[in-house]
């Protein structure tokens, strides 16, 4: 009889454990840019397996004039308890009184990469010098619409002294990876933050351009003023900016900045 009302009463408390968890589990609401979001999601379903909170996620460029971009959803008051954003333009947001300065956290460098199609010769990208062979011989060039594309089209070809020479083949591409105009034939060589560019298929990556001609962009996440889960969106933040789960963001081709 004590052993049978010791399994009633084991069971009613693991019961009322797992009630109490779902009641205090949350349904966060995030926003992620494209640099991020292959360590994202990696790294999403293992924070919800281990906390019980679950992932509304909507994806966006940091900037731009698209209703995707995150400011531009967060302008039409669409909720969010974390942005995962470039760095410069969290900043933009914190300025305008719209995400809490003191949730700032740093997450991940992201370099620029080259892909070219599957199969075709991979061009060499190694040097300055080599570069510049390599845009100036190219039928076509893609790059993206965010932080990587702008620098490549307002600096990077000035840089290379080739800016009038590759105006008419270069091309920035809205919304979708790079990767895949590349995969698909229409464009032969592609630019993009590397951990955007590796996830595409049909594609083959060549490399990351010289450090010396790189715009190295800062991903960091902060959370929303209003949000509705503060406390969960930051226990989110610890654990994507967290030591321990540097090696999945690395792969991804990002380049880690929690030892920094």
């Amino acid at each position: 009889m004590k052993s049978i009302l010791l399994k009633f009463c084991t069971a009613a408390l693991l019961g009322n454990a797992v009630a109490a968890a779902n009641v205090q589990a949350a349904d966060l609401h995030v926003m992620s840019s494209g640099g991020f979001t292959a360590a994202y999601k990696l790294l999403g379903p293992k924070f919800s397996a281990s906390t019980g909170d679950t992932l509304d996620t909507a994806l966006g460029p940091s900037m731009g004039k698209s209703p995707e971009a995150i400011p531009n959803r967060l302008q039409r008051g669409e909720p969010a308890d974390v942005v995962i954003m470039v760095g410069y333009a969290l900043d933009d947001l914190i300025r305008q009184g719209k995400v809490m300065p003191d949730s700032r956290v740093e997450l991940a460098d992201s370099r620029i990469g080259m892909v070219v199609r599957d199969g075709a010769p991979k061009p060499d990208i190694g040097s300055e010098a080599a570069l510049k062979e390599t845009l100036l011989r190219a039928r076509s060039i893609a790059y993206s619409d965010s932080a990587s594309g702008v620098y490549i089209e307002r600096e990077l070809f000035k840089r290379l002294g080739i800016e009038e020479q590759v105006k008419a083949k270069a091309k920035m591409i809205p919304k979708i990876p790079v990767a895949s105009v590349v995969a698909t034939g229409d464009y032969e060589v592609g630019f993009q933050q590397v951990s955007e560019l590796l996830p595409v298929k049909g594609a083959a990556y060549v490399g990351k351009i010289p450090e010396s001609m790189q715009s190295v962009t800062r991903f960091a996440a902060g959370i929303p003023v209003g949000a509705q889960h503060p406390k969960e969106a930051k226990a989110l933040l610890d654990y994507l900016a967290s030591p321990a789960v540097q090696p999945e963001v690395i792969s991804t081709g990002l380049d880690s900045v929690a030892a920094h």
